[in-house]
């Protein structure tokens, strides 16, 4: 790639930029959610709910104290990771995982109402493995999970955005 090419591309990339473009929907400030204040039901306090809570707090979505004060309960059902091999060397040493992150969660209102019906968030990621860097593996999973983590809080936050009562 000659030198012009290159300046081309980075005067594009830049005018782009320079434009304001943004991925629709990317921006939660300017979302209205059907209800005005949300209360959180999980049956724990995991990362999980610590994530989505701060993030429900950032998109100026009151929590209530008590499900009785809520316009809208979300409830937590469950979350849960899976390891699982992908695949094996010739020598029966694991070359591959996969991890797995499930969230279910239901949206309803005081009248038992589903604005969610019954969802699960189900998430995977493919990890390579090797024996001789198991601390960097370690690691390298805890961040894949983290990540994971994040994007189902993200979803729950769109499908939230989307709910209404299902009469």
């Amino acid at each position: 790639m000659t030198n012009a090419m290159r300046a081309i591309l980075l005067l594009m990339v830049l005018v782009l930029a320079a434009c304001g473009y943004h991925l629709r929907g990317s921006n939660l400030s300017d979302v209205q959610f059907a209800f005005k204040s949300l209360y959180l039901k999980a049956p724990g306090e995991t990362p999980f709910v610590v994530d989505l809570r701060h993030t429900l707090k950032t998109n100026k979505i009151n929590l209530a104290a008590t499900p009785d004060t809520a316009d809208l309960v979300l409830e937590i059902v469950s979350e849960h990771t899976v390891k699982q091999i992908l695949s094996l060397s010739g020598a029966g040493r694991v070359q591959e995982f996969q991890l797995f992150y499930n969230v279910s969660l239901r949206a309803y209102d005081n009248q038992q109402n589903d604005w969610l019906p019954p969802e699960e968030i189900s998430l995977s990621r493919i990890m390579t493995y090797d024996d001789t860097q198991v601390l960097a593996k370690e690691q390298e999973e805890t961040l894949l999970y983290k990540d994971m983590r994040s994007d189902a809080v993200g979803q729950a936050v769109r499908r939230l955005y989307r709910a209404k009562p299902q009469l």
